[in-house]
């Protein structure tokens, strides 16, 4: 029996082992690299879980970080029996000694470091400016912005003596719009373009590329743990312009694009893989300006 039919059941929407390998002789660490439990019907597999198997499906040695030892277990294991390469290192990426522990090990076990994924990041407090708590809100900034600066500051000397690499940090559309109900999950986001281009830019001439992610409305554990109803979670696939729901794996295939040399001459973008969701707004029917009716999906002028 085959990964790919091993794992069809257990993993829903993944595309299997890809046809070539662009990542063979890399080393990768994928911070985040578990999946929070989301209940017996919810998914198993987040962001974090999707990019770290399509990594070592590409042919890359992949270090997973994960402050839950046992939300990693099960990503070393489907990766191991897909006859790929993984190691765990149980590392609270908010700590610049856990940090510098892991870069270290991944440097140990495998030799260098090629590619980093920043996939950490958490919900945060609710509330508007008025609302919200200033110690929740510094401590989730720590863990979505803070914590992509300390694995980079470890990662980056390696890479760059190993003669350049590549940096993914996952951001959200809610960094590139506005309307999300909470301060800190959107400007925790925007903050991660912001972290990304300057990257770029300083560690261009050192041929290190840094991009970040935007995913839209993916069905993720953290999101099904919230509480996601099924008429929500249709809206949500249906206010997108494919119409059509995001799985992690969607961000994973971006992420291995953009640490492949497929993507040599690209640093420093913030792509969104969302449907189309930031690209147009859905409306109802609306009249044209010839007096007809436009159907598209944009529904013409506003």
């Amino acid at each position: 029996m085959s990964a790919r039919d091993t794992h069809a059941d257990l993993l829903p929407g993944d595309p299997g082992p890809p046809k070539a390998q662009r990542l063979a002789g890399k080393v990768a660490i994928v911070t985040g690299a578990g999946s929070r439990p989301a209940g017996p019907d919810g998914p198993v597999v987040g962001n974090g879980r999707a990019t770290a198997i399509t990594l070592a499906r590409e042919g890359a040695k992949v270090v997973l970080l994960d402050e839950r030892r046992q939300w990693a277990e099960w990503t070393l294991d489907l990766i191991e029996r897909d006859g790929g390469e993984a190691i765990l290192v149980e590392t609270n990426v908010a700590d610049p000694e856990s940090c510098r522990q892991a870069v270290e090990r991944a440097v140990e076990a495998f030799g260098g470091l090629n590619v980093l994924i920043n996939n950490v990041g958490v919900t945060g407090p609710p509330g508007t400016a008025i609302e919200v708590d200033p110690d929740a809100f510094d401590r989730a900034m720590r863990v979505n912005v803070t914590s992509m600066v300390l694995m980079a500051k470890y990662a980056l000397p390696p890479m760059i003596e190993a003669g350049g690499g590549a940096i993914v940090n996952i951001s959200s559309v809610s960094g590139l719009l506005g309307g999300h109900p909470s301060l800190l999950y959107p400007t925790s986001k925007t903050a991660v373009i912001g972290l990304t281009r300057s990257m770029a830019a300083h560690h261009a001439l050192q041929g290190i590329r840094v991009n970040c992610i935007c995913p839209g409305t993916v069905y993720t554990p953290m999101v099904a743990s919230r509480g996601m109803t099924p008429e929500l979670r249709e809206a949500r696939r249906m206010g997108t312009l494919l119409q059509v729901e995001g799985t992690p794996w969607d961000v994973a295939q971006a992420a291995a694009f953009l640490v492949s040399d497929a993507a040599r001459w690209i640093t420093g973008i913030a792509l969104p893989v969302d449907a189309g969701a930031t690209a147009a707004r859905l409306q109802a029917l609306s009249p044209r300006s010839d007096g007809g009716v436009d159907t598209s999906s944009s529904g013409g002028e506003s």
